[in-house]
């Protein structure tokens, strides 16, 4: 399990180790780590022309180690030291003795005659160590020009800990009108952050890597976010039984179709049937068509006749928000079914506390995938809010409803009641396209009825949407005009080969779940 550690959290291991360690060992370690990688990136390229970046604080020093480094390695580095020397940290005055010592320029960026000389190299990589996880406030000045500038650069840009100006708990950027650094690869120190995968932090912190620098696991505490993968949810799958019928695999009643939407249903019915489901209705709320012309194997059914305590429920595709759909919301939160809610069924549960206790006083399995409007409705505050730190509004919502939440985006966030959180890696902007949530939440339904745990089934469901969105785009079927219904076949081959699998991917201990042949 790829483990994601707060700013706070990352901290007290820090301090913990420095306790043990010789002064600056660390530093030294975080500046031998990203030189190595900063040599990979130049890829031995002779007397390649490297840019500096170094702030005030000690992610400055790191950037200073990397500077002397390189210089010594016959690199042509030039620094721009954004501090005043006298006050740096001690570990990174000791760093910046070490860069001056060698055969690295300094630039003073407070001169505009040197940034204008800058400015007009061709770099071959810049180093960003302006800030790291301390920063409280917006770059601003010379150093949002910095920004600005490398912004624009082609070459690759290395961040240290984490790009600069982005929040590394959050993915936010910070300050109301700020600028982060954006990178092509990140290389994150003692621990991976949850920043760096969601909101902001997928645009910014471009291929991420980790350096622990030989801190020991004991110090450690359980992390209570990571990275979402197929280690998490491997052990829930396994080949299905010679011995077994549609019956051992669930029915999935997908409820919605609301008048002018009716596609909706169909995109997660079909998610649903070709997500492993034994049988898979359509249950509408307006005129339900005789078939489905392009799936003939779904059952279309109107919802005001459907027995939904028979079946796993996925309610909200293009349902509406007439009283005819509170109605059959509230008689499916009545039934003991596993439920997953969506799309209108949870902008009618927003507006009404009666549904919201109802959903959060169930014992059965439920799974709630908000976008981030869908999830600001839910907990009455505005999507800036929800986005500003995605993963403390999915554990919210979780928390008071009692339910697996999937709060959708880049770097969609899985949170359970206890307040465990996955941050999902697969996906990318072939997804922003109508009804790509309906087949989201079809495959949830499927999974569930399967028998899949609710957590497992969400992280399978999720991680498999947007790889299948990934395997797409590597194809060529994107991210331009890829459409929702393209995705089901992607996601079917990806789930049976991870089923095919399983046992390769299942974390170690952990053994594909049995599967029912009844």
């Amino acid at each position: 399990m790829n483990e994601l550690y707060t700013v706070a959290e990352i901290r007290r291991i820090e301090q913990t180790a420095l306790a043990t360690l010789p002064a600056g060992a660390l530093m030294q370690r975080a500046g031998a780590a990203a030189t190595q990688l900063a040599q990979e990136l130049l890829a031995a390229r002779a007397h390649a022309r490297v840019l500096v970046l170094a702030g005030p604080g000690n992610n400055g020093g790191d950037a200073l180690e990397v500077a002397a480094s390189l210089a010594a390695a016959n690199a042509h580095v030039t620094v721009t030291l954004f501090a005043d020397a006298a006050r740096l940290p001690p570990d990174a005055r000791t760093a910046l003795a070490r860069a001056q010592s060698g055969t690295a320029g300094f630039a003073d960026p407070a001169k505009a005659d040197a940034m204008e000389a800058l400015r007009s190299q061709p770099w071959d990589l810049v180093i960003d160590g302006l800030f790291g996880i301390g920063l409280a406030r917006p770059l601003a000045g010379a150093m949002r020009a910095m920004a600005e500038y490398v912004n624009e650069l082609p070459c690759p840009v290395l961040a240290l800990d984490v790009p600069s100006g982005l929040d590394a708990d959050t993915g936010d950027i910070v300050g109301p009108d700020g600028i982060a650094v954006r990178a092509s690869h990140t290389i994150s120190f003692i621990a991976d952050k949850p920043g760096l995968h969601t909101a902001h932090g997928r645009d910014h912190a471009g291929k991420v890597s980790i350096a622990a620098l030989d801190i020991d696991r004991a110090l450690f505490p359980p992390a209570q976010a990571c990275l979402n993968g197929l280690r998490m949810f491997a052990g829930a799958l396994s080949p299905r039984a010679q011995n077994s019928h549609k019956g051992s695999y669930g029915d999935v009643a997908v409820l919605g179709g609301a008048h002018g939407m009716q596609g909706a249903p169909l995109l997660g019915a079909r998610a649903a049937l070709h997500c492993g489901a034994g049988r898979v209705y359509a249950c509408f709320i307006d005129e339900a068509p005789a078939f489905d012309p392009v799936q003939p194997e779904l059952m279309c059914r109107h919802a005001g006749d459907f027995d939904f305590s028979q079946a796993t429920v996925v309610a909200g595709p293009g349902a509406g928000s007439a009283p005819r759909t509170h109605q059959l919301l509230t008689q499916v939160l009545e039934t003991a079914s596993p439920l997953v809610l969506d799309a209108d069924a949870l902008n009618v549960l927003a507006a009404d506390a009666t549904l919201q206790q109802q959903l959060a006083s169930r014992k059965a399995a439920s799974i709630l995938t908000p976008h981030p409007l869908e999830a600001a409705r839910l907990l009455a505050v505005s999507a800036g809010m929800v986005q500003a730190d995605r993963l403390a509004a999915a554990r919210q919502l979780a928390a008071r409803f009692n339910a697996i939440v999937v709060l959708k985006g880049s770097g969609s966030v899985i949170a359970r009641p206890d307040g465990m959180t996955a941050v999902n890696p697969t996906g990318n902007p072939a997804l922003a396209t109508a009804g790509t949530g309906d087949v989201l939440a079809g495959v949830c339904g499927a999974l569930l009825a399967q028998h899949l745990p609710p957590w497992e089934a969400a992280l399978a469901a999720v991680w498999l949407h947007g790889h299948a969105a990934d395997v797409l785009v590597k194809q060529g079927s994107g991210p331009v005009g890829l459409t929702a219904g393209e995705l089901i076949p992607a996601i079917r081959a990806a789930l049976n080969h991870a089923i095919a699998n399983a046992r390769q991917f299942a974390a170690p201990g952990i053994t594909p779940a049995a599967r029912p042949q009844s």
